[in-house]
């Protein structure tokens, strides 16, 4: 018997839903996160693109200030972008993958929500 058939108690049931709702919030909060840092590599994209390639600019590589040229900048700003996208693709891809796992754990076990219990009930109550 494989993990996924073997029959669960109730709080094993409910600990695997939380556990479950917990990934899918934290790739939410990091999907969040580095969809910022790329709004933020786009601005400083769009800032470089217009300029001279050999006027300064200054960036932040692990904590040191450097001082390179506009021409030198804007590749590896353009490049971490496309890294960026990658990665928030990608965790969309993975975070779709635990939303539909997380459904199919809720219609198997007819597990609701606080909310989804009350709504029942006041639904039950006016008819």
């Amino acid at each position: 018997m494989s993990d996924n058939d073997k029959p669960f108690n109730e709080n094993d049931v409910i600990a695997k839903y939380k556990e479950l709702e917990s990934e899918c919030k934290t790739f939410v909060s990091k999907i969040t996160e580095i969809e910022q840092d790329l709004g933020e590599h786009r601005l400083v994209e769009d800032t470089l693109k217009p300029l001279d390639s050999k006027r300064r600019a200054f960036r932040l590589v692990g904590g040191v200030l450097v001082e390179r040229t506009v021409g030198e900048v804007l590749p590896s700003v353009a490049g971490n972008r496309e890294n960026l996208e990658g990665v928030v693709n990608n965790m969309r891809k993975i975070l779709d993958q635990k939303q539909k796992e997380l459904v199919a754990w809720k219609i198997k076990y007819n597990i609701k929500t606080a909310e989804e219990a009350e709504q029942i009930r006041q639904q039950q109550a006016a008819s």
